[in-house]
């Protein structure tokens, strides 16, 4: 009987410096703030340097385009090569045009995991640059009580699909109103994410709260048919998004039309579509 309680000792033993071994040699998971993990799913626009920082500027697709675009950065330290994890993030996109400059929407920039180093936010450029008029993104950030800026030229092309209304509205008031979701759209009832924004000077674009954006789909190459089932846009809570429910029937080119509404129903932008007017002034076009 001692002999056999010696044995079975011997392989617990045994085993648990099995098991050593392995997480020694690094069999364990890999933690989600890794700076490898952490951008899985991005593509790198472009590097924006300073004296003392590299800030490597992300999003899906790897470029920024004309209207709603989502973005991530962060900020590599020169001297330890290592990625920052306590900075304060503020940035200011600049249109420079012939005669004026003005800023556009854009949110504030958040880390996206307590503990990581990749921060978020987006940015909406409601008009291309061109050969002589253009972005460039400022960025103003704090790590440890100093401060640190960098800016960089930003490419905005013209698109061939309209995503982005600038408008002025029968309140004499400056809009902004963007397309987000479906990305990849279907033949099916659609997540439909907008965004309504308004310009309240130059350089401030804050969201507007409690409007409706009516939608109304339809195909002008198809009889100018439109759809069942569609919900319009209206917000979850205060300083966000815009979400309802867009129906597409067939693959092929809609025309996502688009009224702006208060909250009393005062239609503030756009028209409704009727047998001798077959479009608004506002709306997003979708091909798939």
């Amino acid at each position: 009987m001692k002999f056999s309680f010696k044995i079975l000792f011997a392989f617990l033993a045994m085993a648990f410096a099995i098991v050593s071994c392995r997480t020694s040699e690094g069999d364990e998971p890999i933690s989600p703030t890794n700076p490898n993990t952490e951008i899985e799913g991005l593509t790198k626009i472009k590097e924006i340097s300073n004296d003392t920082h590299i800030i490597e500027l992300y999003s899906k697709s790897g470029s920024t385009n004309l209207g709603y675009n989502d973005l991530k950065l962060r900020l590599k330290n020169k001297s330890t090569n290592q990625y920052e994890k306590n900075a304060t993030i503020a940035w200011t996109p600049l249109m420079h045009m012939t005669m004026m400059t003005h800023s556009c929407p854009k949110s504030a920039v958040e880390k996206v995991t307590s503990d990581g180093s990749l921060y978020s936010g987006y940015i909406v450029f409601q008009m291309p640059g061109n050969d002589t008029e253009y972005w460039d993104l400022k960025i103003d950030y704090t790590i440890g009580g100093t401060s640190y800026t960098a800016t960089t030229l930003i490419n905005v092309p013209v698109e061939n699909k309209k995503t982005v209304n600038s408008f002025l509205g029968s309140d004499n008031v400056r809009y902004v109103v963007a397309y987000i979701e479906p990305k990849s759209p279907k033949v099916a009832i659609n997540e439909m994410t907008l965004g309504v924004w308004k310009m309240q000077d130059m350089m401030t674009f804050p969201v507007v709260d409690g409007y409706t954006v009516k939608v109304d789909p339809r195909m002008p190459g198809m009889g100018n048919h439109s759809s069942p089932n569609n919900v319009h846009a209206t917000q979850a809570a205060t300083g966000k998004l815009y979400n309802g429910k867009l129906s597409l029937t067939m693959t092929g080119y809609w025309k996502i039309n688009l009224q702006l509404a208060k909250a009393d129903g005062t239609v503030l932008g756009g028209q409704e579509v009727t047998a001798t007017n077959l479009a608004s002034s506002l709306f997003f076009e979708i091909d798939f």
